[in-house]
């Protein structure tokens, strides 16, 4: 082993040594937290299976990467809508063609990260993606995607991965609210004129509906059934299905002694109509997943006050940002957030599906990009938020 290196493949978080996924973990971002993997694990939302590479040095584990394996994801479950149509034909006359063996690195559901407590080294870092695409190799799993990395993450592989052929491409950005003002009507009044006027607008709207009530729960085992339905109506419109949560991974965080979750629920009498699943790390907050009752949503703008009551929750819980999904910028950005860039390195095994990914992919994500982002597409800037030569 390179350096005093030693790399090891878990697979399950329970494997690892009691506190080492807490040291190494970012304190802020709850989607790392050990219970939503914990629950990934006990749930069925995509992968076939669950990995964790390891390195250890003199016996103490000094990095953490996540895999999830995907033995035959449907290519139309991660494209675009055009994208979709086009394959329509293929999915119909010859499935089988559009189900890719995948090996994703990372978060499933968050951003991308590599857990380590201290800056990974050349040796580290090219022992690292050798042993990822060894382990590829091992589950017959031709492509291998870093998936949704901010460019400082991916910076100490970025020799490692030009070296194992890997190139970029654009990912969706996440959404982040900074939680600067003292209360939430400070935070109102703090947005430009335009935004400050429709949100007030839109909450004006909601309390002219009185059946209907905004609560945060602890415990909410007995909504599952609604919750999902809800869900489900959301994910019938999404333009990507790459991960779909279940009743087994939303049980997982719905016991009332578990701190970091809370749900955000909309209430018509006892019946949900919407709700947003939030989760707490340190300072930090996130609006993981939402589920909506679309023949209600528009009238009473349920959508935009299940996220104010979700950054009201995370003001009173001392959160400095908030961080929301990759879906509906539009509406996000005239919230106040910022959006955060984030990249795929991508590669094949053979040489040849990997030429044709690096013609197609960054072009195509590109496009998804530019589609999902609208008027509010700010062009991604390689020179600052990405590593300038990383295997393209």
């Amino acid at each position: 082993m390179e350096a005093g290196y030693q790399v090891e493949v878990l697979r399950s978080i329970e494997e690892l040594p009691p506190g080492d996924w807490e040291r190494l973990a970012p304190a802020d971002d709850p989607m790392w937290s050990r219970g939503v993997f914990t629950a990934l694990e006990s749930s069925r939302v995509g992968p076939a299976g669950y990995a964790y590479l390891t390195i250890r040095r003199a016996g103490e584990v000094t990095a953490v990467l996540p895999l999830c394996l995907f033995r035959d994801l449907m290519l139309d479950r991660i494209v675009g809508p055009d994208e979709r149509r086009l394959l329509t034909p293929l999915r119909r006359l010859a499935p089988r063609l559009l189900r890719v063996p995948m090996l994703f690195c990372g978060n499933l559901l968050g951003q991308g990260h590599l857990l380590t407590d201290r800056p990974l080294d050349a040796p580290a870092g090219r022992q690292l993606v050798t042993a990822v695409l060894d382990f590829a190799r091992r589950e017959h799993l031709g492509t291998v995607v870093f998936k949704d990395f901010a460019a400082p993450d991916l910076g100490p592989l970025r020799a490692p991965l030009t070296a194992a052929g890997f190139f970029l491409a654009p990912g969706l950005p996440d959404t982040e609210l900074a939680l600067t003002a003292a209360t939430f009507d400070d935070y109102v009044a703090a947005l430009p004129a335009k935004p400050r006027r429709n949100a007030r607008a839109k909450i004006r709207r909601f309390r002219a509906h009185p059946e209907l009530r905004i609560e945060v729960l602890a415990e909410y085992t007995h909504l599952l059934p609604q919750l999902l339905a809800l869900y489900r109506q959301v994910m019938d419109r999404a333009d990507q299905t790459l991960d779909v949560l279940d009743h087994a991974f939303l049980a997982a965080l719905a016991g009332a002694d578990d701190p970091s979750s809370r749900l955000v629920v909309c209430l018509d009498g006892e019946r949900a109509v919407g709700f947003l699943l939030c989760l707490f790390a340190g300072n930090g907050a996130t609006g993981a997943r939402i589920g909506l009752d679309y023949r209600v949503n528009h009238d009473a703008a349920i959508y935009h006050n299940l996220h104010y009551a979700a950054v009201r929750l995370a003001m009173d819980s001392g959160c400095r940002h908030i961080r929301f999904a990759q879906t509906a910028y539009e509406p996000k950005v005239e919230m106040g957030c910022a959006l955060v860039e984030q990249w795929h390195a991508m590669t094949h095994l053979r040489p040849l599906p990997r030429a044709v990914l690096r013609r197609l992919l960054p072009a195509a994500l590109g496009a998804a990009r530019a589609d999902a982002l609208g008027p509010h597409r700010p062009e991604p800037t390689p020179s600052q938020e990405r590593p300038s030569h990383a295997a393209r």
